[in-house]
């Protein structure tokens, strides 16, 4: 992994939705092909759902799904964002011949009405880094509950959450070590708040030294918000003698139809915006092929912010050999203040 391509985790929501008013965000999303063309292929080559039925997007931004699902042959979409980045989607809207099959609404869905009672589809990319911070997700479950029709479709509809060790030693290193000397100055006190922070990063596939493990899934068409609070147990096999110095995690989405269609975010996979997830441990696991990592994963909103997560994970090494010495055992915690 290159440290120039690491950046922190956005976990602020004062600026969540004004974030979305700028442009740079929406090309990066657009630019996302692995993104963008699995919500396009869910849609045209699943038509025949499409038909004349009635759809809502939630969180539309340009307006490229709302486009999508008009083209495979919806009756009309209704699409809704809080951003002021509706403005330039109504003018693409126009632009491209859909002002009599998209409707804009600009405003937060739990504080607008719609002009239609029920809708048949919902469609969203709602999900966040981590999959459910700073997700629009909850708002995608009030949308479910009080507009779409029984048997309705909402795409995608099911998720499910991975994670995996990693070696990556020098990136380690130096994120530790900078602190030591900054411009001839000790900033020490930094190296705990920098090894505390997960990290967005594109892992290398080679990187992993450990199988994964699926360890949180969910359908949207029933999930409550309650249950996205979660506490799961892991386990990881050594896949090679190494050192493992952080766990990454990942997500998959799941669009409904006769033809399937999977959105990848994991290291094995072609890029996305998401990338993974990192999380460095304040220990070195010294790992044999066949030893276990054997721990659990919780998350759950904050208490100050609901849109930024609780993050805890715990672990401990079952060597293959039983040697004590390197049957080390830890915790992480990320907890917003």
């Amino acid at each position: 992994m290159s440290a120039t391509d690491k950046q922190a985790l956005p976990f602020t929501e004062q600026h969540y939705f004004s974030s979305y008013d700028h442009f740079g965000i929406h090309e990066e999303m657009l630019k996302d092909t692995s993104r963008t063309l699995s919500y396009r292929s869910a849609m045209y080559k699943n038509k025949h759902l499409f038909k004349d039925k009635v759809v809502l997007d939630v969180g539309c931004g340009t307006g490229i799904l709302s486009m999508f699902a008009s083209n495979a042959g919806a009756k009309h979409v209704y699409s809704v964002d809080m951003s002021n980045i509706i403005g330039k989607a109504k003018e693409i809207i126009s632009l491209n011949g859909f002002e009599d099959k998209i409707t804009l609404l600009q405003g937060k869905l739990e504080d607008i009405e719609l002009p239609v009672d029920h809708v048949d589809i919902i469609v969203s990319e709602w999900m966040g880094y981590f999959l459910l911070y700073e997700s629009m997700l909850d708002t995608v479950l009030y949308a479910r509950d009080k507009y779409l029709v029984e048997g309705g479709l909402i795409l995608p509809d099911k998720c499910s959450m991975y994670i995996a060790g990693i070696e990556d030693g020098q990136y380690k290193d130096d994120k530790i070590h900078y602190w030591e000397d900054v411009y001839g100055f000790d900033y020490s006190p930094f190296i705990k708040v920098a090894m505390a922070e997960p990290l967005v990063d594109t892992v290398n596939n080679n990187s992993l030294i450990t199988t994964p493990h699926k360890f949180f899934e969910f359908d949207i068409n029933t999930v409550t918000k309650e249950q996205l609070s979660f506490h799961r147990s892991f386990s990881l096999s050594a896949i090679d003698s190494d050192l493992c110095h952080a766990y990454i995690v990942w997500f998959d989405c799941d669009f409904p139809g006769d033809e399937k269609v999977t959105l990848y975010t994991g290291p094995m996979k072609a890029y996305t915006h998401w990338k993974q997830t990192v999380f460095y441990m304040d220990q070195v696991l010294d790992l044999r092929k066949g030893d276990k990592i054997k721990g659990s994963i919780a998350s759950r909103p904050n208490a100050s912010n609901p849109r930024e997560v609780d993050i805890e994970i715990q672990w401990k090494v079952d060597t293959v050999s039983k040697d004590k010495s390197r049957e080390q055992e830890g915790k992480y915690n990320y907890f917003m203040r």
